[in-house]
């Protein structure tokens, strides 16, 4: 009799790789039940579900779907994105320090028989280095690839939760950038708010990255999410030679104020970005159909897009604080959702687009709008399922927006695009040195 077995494969790989998994040694249609617990910051994430063996016995994830369970349809990865915490509300996604692998165990049974494997989500490629950055007053994680370079570079900025995005700029390293992410808020020695951020701290970013590293073809690019996504917007307007490429995860259009992360003193009508010690314009100022009452009422979760729709209404206050897109130096990436419960990053996205265009924007321009997806779009190959979420600095519990296999599909979907980008932006600016 055939001994039940899982296999793996590329068992230990880098997070963004999507792995095969195969049960084979069951009976011919017989039920085959398949659990994947991963601890993720202390806490225990499980999922599961069930299958029905073919003629020979096998099931392949990559081509079967489950009869029930915590997904639905085919998807290899399945019982990554769709686990859930046990016993808890957690929505914390990776292990620090980043160096450390997610290692999931895959449990099978059928009948009396059972098997178990296990596989590992690395955030950071072999060789590659982390630094921390205190120095010149800014706050932040260099990360290197492997090898001597010289490397591409990308200044990683985080959203309203502050903090430095080490996650990303491991991933960012491991596929060959020199990635520096960096803190404008929330961390060691900055404020804990948002209000009132200076647009000249970033340049000195750029200016230390490009110091330190030495990028090949002299290529710097932003990467940004959120409130990062209209940061990275805004420097590529309002620093454009210095800026290679820009990458906005669900951005915004426009300026906008301190909302939910803002300094309480100031208040979230205050004042985000300042330049030469003095406010920008943001959509909400002097705004005649701005309200936060389709925000703040009713029951939570609260969709905080509800609001922003309402600061759309005004014309002039949308053409004061646009964000000036066409002043970009370089291409443009855009990632949205159409079901972003934070801001219609779809609509917002749509706009820059279209100015690009009108301008006739000399360099490659990328949208990619996730239908039904919501705001949180990450990389591969995390859960989706916390859609519901206390925000870090307000408090106010809020939704994202989408649904788990939809912001699941995005989330791989766009770092592959993200790749591809960046290499074509790369090229091109190699491209251009030369000539």
């Amino acid at each position: 009799m055939a001994q039940l077995s899982i296999t793996v494969d590329q068992a230990d790989a880098l997070i963004d790789v999507a792995r095969h998994i195969r049960i084979e040694g069951a009976q011919p249609g017989e039920a085959v039940e398949i659990r994947a617990e991963t601890p993720r910051s202390g806490v225990l994430w499980r999922a599961q579900a069930r299958f029905i063996a073919d003629a020979q016995g096998t099931v392949d994830l990559n081509r079967d779907a489950p009869v029930s369970g915590s997904y639905a349809g085919v998807d290899g990865m399945g019982l990554v994105w769709s686990q859930s915490p046990v016993q808890s509300s957690s929505r914390e996604l990776f292990n620090q320090p980043v160096t450390d692998a997610l290692v999931t165990t895959l449990q099978a049974s059928s009948g009396t028989a059972q098997a178990q494997a296990r596989f590992s989500q690395q955030l950071a490629a072999p060789g590659v280095t982390r630094r921390e950055v205190r120095e010149d007053g800014l706050v932040g994680t260099l990360y290197l690839p492997a090898g001597p370079g010289p490397h591409p570079a990308v200044m990683i900025v985080n959203g309203s939760g502050g903090g430095i995005n080490e996650p990303r700029a491991a991933l960012y390293a491991s596929r060959g950038y020199a990635a520096f992410a960096l803190a404008y808020f929330k961390a060691p020695g900055l404020s804990p708010y948002i209000s009132n951020t200076p647009l000249e701290y970033f340049e000195k970013g750029l200016q230390w990255l490009r110091r330190t590293v030495q990028p090949a073809h002299d290529f710097v690019a932003l990467s940004g999410q959120s409130r990062g996504g209209e940061l990275v917007l805004l420097l590529g307007a309002t620093f454009a030679q210095q800026v290679s490429a820009v990458v906005g995860y669900v951005p915004s259009a426009f300026v906008h104020s301190g909302q939910n992360a803002c300094d309480p003193q100031v208040g979230r009508e205050g004042p985000t970005w300042l330049r030469d010690g003095q406010p920008l314009t943001h959509i909400w100022e002097n705004n005649r159909t701005a309200s936060w009452a389709p925000f703040d009422e009713g029951p939570s979760p609260h969709r905080h897009e509800r609001a922003m729709r309402t600061a759309l209404l005004d014309a002039e206050a949308v053409a004061r604080a646009r964000i000036p897109v066409e002043r970009i130096q370089g291409p443009v990436m855009l990632l949205s959702a159409t079901d972003d419960g934070s801001w219609p990053s779809s609509v917002y996205s749509q706009m820059v687009r279209d100015k690009l265009a009108e301008v006739q924007h000399p360099h490659d321009v990328q949208w990619l709008d996730f239908e039904r997806a919501g705001h949180a779009i990450l990389f591969p190959y995390v859960p989706t399922t916390q859609l519901v979420y206390a925000h870090p600095v307000s408090g106010k519990v809020s939704t994202g927006g989408g649904n788990p296999a939809d912001n699941a599909h995005a989330d791989a979907s766009s770092w592959q695009g993200v790749l591809q980008f960046l290499a074509r932006a790369v090229a091109a600016h190699a491209g251009a040195a030369k000539t």
